[in-house]
């Protein structure tokens, strides 16, 4: 065998295993560390909201953050600054890598329609984890948007004279605080999708782990 052919096949092995990547290092590294610190926010915030509840219940303290209300604060500013900087890294490498484009683009009424049939009906495949179907996608969009949405709301609660305009923006502090809430439930509601789908596709936790 000739230098040229084990040179070729040599390259086209690595080409073939780093087509294998599914999820690049900074992907995985940004992902956990958002995981982290939004479960901190989840609970610190829960730890807040039973300081003055919106509707008449409280979350139970053994699912809170903080101890009491000064406590449930300092937890909550931590970890959003975390999930701030770590969020605003993560939607510019987004852009700048071209992954977003790749993966959650583009989204048709059609295709989440079809794939929500097939997913309902235990028919929606998962071959390929480095393409996105169209209910991925369409949450993934979804949650980005939402995610904007609890920062913008956060503000005004947090800053309502600083930041008077956006307070008034959301309908006054009051109304912020629901949509912040608001905001809150959906951001749960896809930690129980997300964390039920890796549980059903195994693989895909997998390759949020090592890559592959």
């Amino acid at each position: 065998m000739s230098s040229t052919t084990i040179s070729d096949q040599t390259g086209a092995a690595r080409v073939e295993g780093a087509a294998k990547v599914i999820q690049p290092a900074w992907v995985r590294i940004m992902h956990w560390i958002n995981a982290a610190a939004m479960i901190a926010m989840i609970m610190s915030g829960w730890q807040i909201y039973n300081a003055s509840p919106l509707f008449d219940f409280q979350f139970s303290r053994n699912i809170t953050l903080g101890g009491w209300l000064g406590g449930g604060l300092l937890w909550h500013f931590a970890a959003m600054w975390v999930l701030v900087i770590n969020g605003i890294l993560y939607v510019a490498l987004g852009f700048a890598t071209g992954r977003f484009r790749r993966k959650l683009w583009p989204i048709s009424p059609r295709g989440v329609v079809s794939d929500l049939a097939k997913a309902a009906t235990f028919r929606l495949s998962h071959a390929d984890l480095s393409v996105y179907n169209y209910v991925q996608r369409l949450l993934y969009v979804g949650i980005l948007l939402v995610g904007v949405l609890i920062v913008l709301s956060g503000l005004s609660i947090w800053k309502p004279v600083q930041f008077q305009a956006l307070t008034a923006l959301f309908g006054g502090y009051d109304t912020a605080r629901y949509v912040h809430f608001a905001a809150m439930t959906a951001i749960c509601a896809f930690l129980v999708v997300h964390i039920l789908l890796a549980l059903l596709v195994p693989k895909s936790l997998r390759a949020m782990i090592i890559g592959r």
